[in-house]
């Protein structure tokens, strides 16, 4: 009785911590989903929110603005909305599709209504300007991948549970248990409840989880949305699995406590004839002495075999193993939920790529032969001037004349006198011998070079070459 008072003492904990778990936050939704077009009482990206609600309420399209908000592309299609066909005007951009829930809209305009902007010096004004200091937004893609391994921990734990209770059953139905099953049903009861309390944990949570539809969702995005309340929820469910799990090794133990001989008899009956006992229990195997009962009838130069049964912790091992192959033959190969190797490195490799663009836009370094432009600017000349020192002379010259490359300081030209023309000479080499540069130069250092080139002084040297170009 004190350890059912226990356990459903820690259902009720679980149940009010679950509650608050699930508290809407409307500022944080709002910084993660909408603040990087919308700012709260300015115009930006987007149009300004506060009394927005109002407005549409005021228009009679007060549920509309949940359609809006989750997908304004279909609502402006269906022409059920005027207020939808006049904010589309304010931007060319269409407002991206949205996988917020009726309630977590609310929250957010909750949150927009209620806002006010602190001036500087900590004091509150309505009608401010500020710009709200826009916050990282969920990493899906990372929460994803938490919730995968989470998922794998929760699938290992259930299939720990599958076994251990196998086994457990195999062991209450032997002769030594069936007496003692009226004392064993008594601790039973904290188990069940346990396993009830997790399963309705994880029936109540599974709402959290925002599920894309088709036209909700960014291109190449995750196909579930997964918060962090949604990870604390999954963690809380495997440490319940990991309970329950405990709770059976060490009703386990208790169960092997009975069929070890009671405390008066271990001086009579050997230590090893109790662990036959035990070893008989867990195997299924025949005594040796009723083994005549299970021989089979071929024979092989005097070799008999026996028709045993195999032990029933590997048996349930085995069928766990066989609801793996289901779930990873749905997960990877059906539903296409995780991705193959070819299919992850092939989004490593995307995810990659973007990166590097964003490195080289965070530095400048963006510049290609469709962008490249001819600079003046006596820094960057000068730094061309070494470039050119270092690498070019060899072919060209010190002063461009040319020798084994040819003449860069007159009017003819091979590949072109634009600077995007040089450009995509330097960077990417020609087929006569001029080798490619983009593996030894960024993209600043190829156009500064290139730059310097167009500004050398016309020197008499190597004979013209390619067309002649007035400039």
């Amino acid at each position: 009785m004190k350890t059912l008072k226990i356990n459903l003492l820690l259902a009720v904990v679980l149940g009010l911590f679950q509650n608050n778990l699930w508290a809407l936050d409307g500022a944080g939704l709002f910084k993660s989903r909408c603040n990087t077009c919308h700012m709260v009482d300015k115009n930006s990206t987007g149009p300004k929110l506060q009394g927005v609600k109002q407005k549409w309420t005021d228009a009679n399209e007060g549920e509309l603005l949940y359609k809006w908000v989750q997908n304004s592309t279909e609502l402006i299609g269906s022409g059920k909305s005027t207020l939808a066909k006049e904010i589309s005007t304010f931007s060319p951009t269409a407002m991206p599709a949205q996988a917020l829930s009726n309630e977590e809209i609310d929250a957010v305009f909750s949150y927009i209504d209620s806002y006010v902007a602190p001036t500087e010096d900590g004091a509150v004004v309505k009608d401010s300007s500020a710009v709200i200091e826009p916050i990282k937004a969920t990493d899906y893609k990372g929460n994803l991948s938490i919730f995968n391994w989470l998922m794998v921990l929760t699938v290992i734990l259930i299939i720990a549970i599958i076994v251990m209770a196998g086994t457990l059953m195999t062991l209450m139905k032997s002769d030594y248990f069936k007496n003692k099953l009226k004392e064993i049903s008594k601790n039973t009861n904290s188990l069940i409840l346990i396993i009830t309390t997790g399963s309705l944990l994880m029936s109540n949570n599974a709402h959290a989880l925002n599920y894309i539809g088709p036209g909700e969702g960014e291109k190449d995005g995750p196909w579930l949305l997964v918060n962090t309340t949604d990870l604390l929820a999954l963690l809380v469910i495997d440490i319940i699995l990991l309970v329950v799990v405990l709770y059976l090794r060490h009703l386990f133990g208790q169960m092997i406590s009975m069929v070890r001989p009671k405390a008066e008899k271990i001086e009579e009956v050997p230590a090893l004839v109790s662990l036959k006992k035990v070893n008989q229990v867990l195997t299924d195997a025949v005594p040796i002495e009723e083994e005549h009962k299970i021989l089979m009838e071929h024979e092989y130069d005097g070799i008999q075999e026996l028709d045993n049964n195999l032990p029933p912790w590997w048996v349930w091992g085995f069928y766990a193993t066989i609801v793996f192959s289901f779930i990873y033959l749905i997960n990877y190969h059906i539903l296409g939920v995780s991705d193959l190797q070819i299919k992850a490195y092939d989004k490593e490799i995307k995810v990659a790529e973007k990166e590097v663009q964003a490195y080289l836009n965070k530095m400048a370094m963006n510049v290609d032969e469709t962008s490249a432009t001819l600079l003046t600017d006596a820094s960057d000349l000068s730094a061309g001037a070494g470039i050119f020192a270092a690498n070019c002379v060899a072919c060209h010259k010190t002063k461009g004349e040319g020798e084994i490359g040819p003449n860069l300081t007159d009017n003819t030209w091979i590949y072109g006198y634009d600077i995007k023309d040089v450009f995509k000479t330097v960077k990417n080499g020609t087929a006569n011998g001029m080798p490619e540069h983009s593996s030894k130069f960024n993209p600043v250092q190829i156009q500064q070079v290139a730059s310097y080139v167009l500004s050398l002084p016309a020197v008499k040297g190597l004979a013209p070459q390619g067309s002649i170009v007035e400039k």
